[in-house]
Formats: C-alpha cells, sequence, structure tokens
C-alpha cells in the first residue's frame, strides 16, 4: 500500500466521494479475469458507511494515473447488484471501459 493509499487516505476518499462518515473494516483480496486474461489481483477495502440510506458498505481502492504521480479513488457502495468486493470491481471495470 502506498502512502496515498493509507486507510485514512481511501476514508477520505469514501466519505468525500459519497458524502457520508466511513470507518474502516477490513481488506479482502480479488482476483478478476476477462476472456481468460488477468484484468485485477488486488486488495479492496472494505469500510462501514453511515449516513446513507440505501448502502452500509463500501468498496474502496485506488489506482496510479498513467503518466502522472496522483492516483484515482474508488468507492463502490454496496447497493444491488453489488453484493460483494468482486462484484464491485467488476462494476468499476465495466465502468471505467464503458460496458
Amino acid at each position: 500500500m502506498s502512502n496515498d493509499e493509507s486507510i485514512e487516505g481511501l476514508q477520505r476518499a469514501v466519505e468525500g466521494l459519497h458524502n457520508c462518515k466511513a470507518k474502516y473494516k477490513d481488506k479482502t483480496h480479488v482476483i478478476e479475469t476477462f476472456e481468460g486474461s488477468l484484468v485485477w489481483d488486488r486488495d479492496a477495502y472494505r469500510f462501514n458507511v453511515k449516513d446513507l440510506p440505501t448502502a452500509k458498505l463500501a468498496y474502496v481502492w485506488s489506482s496510479p494515473i498513467k503518466g502522472s504521480t496522483k492516483r484515482k479513488f474508488y468507492a463502490v457502495l454496496q447497493v444491488d447488484p453489488v453484493k460483494s468486493a468482486q462484484d464491485a470491481v467488476r462494476a468499476s471495470i465495466a465502468k471505467d471501459y464503458g460496458g
């Protein structure tokens, strides 16, 4: 985990992106393949969230931005159809690639 992807940094990301309070819960490892190719092999961090009517949990991570020293933060709420960290990663990949 880089300094930018600290628990505190991830917490700020979920709180800022979803206007809620978040508390670190744990992390889970996700491996995702597409058409036989590995597209994801990393940890997703789970945060309990408060003040949201539709979600109690968020899956959070960051990725480096190509050509930059900055990172893009992802915070996917656990709302249908997202029921797991793997679902959150899949939804994020689909959104990033127009799926």
